[in-house]
């Protein structure tokens, strides 16, 4: 279906506003500090905004409904697990990140187990964020094939181009302000969605309560204890730790702490992100359950794949306007970019800690932008990846648990604990290979001669964080200590004696 001439305006016109953000902060003369950290002084809103437009992107427009039309609910606990997550990093994370002063998420790793800690965590953040939005690349393309026709290979590619621009050329400052833009865009569309749906549904909201509970669409999984299935407490406990890492070691959130103008304004920004957030996530799921209601009653109009519903829904029947506003608000959530926070830790964990130390303005400013480029076209070929999968958000969740390597847990282990970079490189170890072990457990079928408790598949996907995460914790707090006195005391014992006069 071609777009009208409304609808294009919506669209060109938001794809434009946020393309003359990106240039009107980079055309002011910026330097390496202000592409990274925008002077560290925007107010709380702004950045609690840009957290919440974070949370809803395409994978939560498009692929938690998709995910409520094939099942159920299930997954809504881990927007609930948001809320314990966001306390804590209002309470501690945020205000620990503002007193360190580091850009960086895991500079401090460094100096509190080693390089390699540093550029373990730097490494997983890279892999998790180029899946995350080859994910949203992917999912947009989706929505938007009905509209422009074509191979999703190539939609995929022009979106990477759009999604690369503002933060290549205006940093974190233009990320965090069409942060804000796009969050009311979102709601917006997402609003409109809701009203169409409600009234096209023949019976209302009833009809949709009706069939719902018929096919019990909303419920929240099974509560049995049990580690092999999505259970209410698997989906609850990788909520918990997912979130947990986003708001404590995620470089995109903790980059966005450093720019408020202080800690109350940063601890203001992870409630604000959290509470807009949840409810609107419980939109997300009703959508999903309401286009099966819609489609069980009128089986003649649908018959495609669960993640085509909603896109199909938007092609046929939001009328002229509003399917331009909704088709705005996909992009609005697929824009928002964490390939300047990729581009900041290689710029300051990776090309300075081991090439150019003292690398100049114009040198860095030149990574940083480079970094966003490459990083950008890494995300485009995860895009490409993803066209082949069913469910995009359990692979989604799955890859996203395997990438942050148990990260949390290694941070977590600094926090509460005096261990050495030794037990923390044990504990890393023991999380990788509990990971290793799930993950190869997961994809083949084991030989009939394991033994069944050594068959990592028998653990559901979603426990890979967890495990990893608690392995590294466990394995570095029972690590002996060492007898050797610390190595600043040790280069100290090597100095000659001091000259006196």
């Amino acid at each position: 279906m071609a777009l009208s001439s409304i609808d294009l305006v919506f669209v060109v016109g938001y794809l434009l506003l946020v393309t003359g953000f990106g240039c009107w902060f980079g055309l002011r003369g910026e330097s390496s500090e202000r592409f990274m950290a925008a002077g560290r002084s925007l107010p709380g809103w702004a950045v609690g905004l840009s957290i919440f437009g974070s949370y809803i992107s395409s994978i939560s427009f498009l692929a938690n409904p998709a995910d409520s039309y094939a099942g159920n609910w299930n997954m809504f606990l881990f927007s609930l697990a948001t809320l314990p997550a966001a306390w804590v990093g209002a309470r501690w994370f945020a205000p620990f990140y503002r007193r360190l002063g580091n850009i960086s998420a895991y500079e401090h790793l460094e100096r509190r187990f080693g390089a390699w800690a540093r550029t373990y965590a730097v490494l997983c953040f890279l892999l998790t964020q180029v899946v995350r939005t080859g994910t949203i690349l992917y999912l947009l393309a989706l929505a938007l094939k009905p509209f422009v026709g074509g191979d999703e290979h190539i939609i995929i590619a022009v979106l990477a181009a759009l999604m690369i621009v503002f933060p290549l050329v205006g940093g974190t400052e233009a990320v965090v302000w069409t942060g804000v833009v796009q969050s009311a865009i979102l709601v917006a569309g997402v609003l409109a969605c809701v009203a169409v749906l409600i009234l096209r549904i023949p019976g209302g909201p009833a009809e949709v309560w009706s069939t719902a509970s018929l096919h019990d669409k909303f419920s929240l999984g099974s509560a049995d204890w049990r580690l092999d299935l999505p259970t209410v407490w698997v989906v609850l406990a990788y909520g918990l730790v997912m979130n947990l890492h986003n708001f404590g070691v995620d470089q995109s959130y903790v980059q966005r702490y450093i720019t408020a103008r202080s800690d109350r304004e940063a601890q203001k920004s992870i409630w604000l992100g959290a509470s807009l957030y949840v409810p609107l996530a419980a939109v997300f799921f009703w959508l999903g359950t309401a286009l099966f209601a819609f489609y069980q009653s009128q089986p003649d109009l649908f018959s495609g794949e669960a993640k085509q519903a909603f896109p199909h829904f938007i092609a046929t029947q939001m009328p002229v306007g509003l399917r331009g506003l909704v088709i705005a608000a996909l992009c609005a959530a697929a824009m928002d970019s964490s390939l300047n926070a990729s581009a900041t830790l290689v710029l300051c964990d990776l090309y300075k800690r081991y090439f150019r130390p003292q690398a100049p303005e114009r040198e860095s400013l030149l990574v940083l932008r480079t970094a966003t480029l490459v990083c950008g076209i890494l995300s485009m070929a995860m895009g490409f990846a993803m066209i082949k999968e069913a469910s995009v958000l359990q692979q989604w969740s799955k890859l996203a648990g395997i990438f942050t390597g148990g990260v949390l847990g290694l941070f977590l282990l600094g926090l509460v604990s005096k261990a050495s970079g030794r037990a923390g490189l044990a504990g890393v170890a023991a999380g990788v290979a509990i990971t290793f072990w799930m993950w190869l457990g997961a994809e083949y079928t084991p030989p009939t001669w394991l033994p069944p408790w050594l068959d990592g598949g028998r653990a559901h996907s979603f426990l890979i964080p967890v495990f990893s995460t608690s392995a590294i914790l466990l394995v570095g707090l029972l690590w002996p200590r060492s007898k050797l006195p610390p190595p600043s005391t040790l280069a100290d014992q090597r100095l000659p004696p001091t000259p006196r006069d």
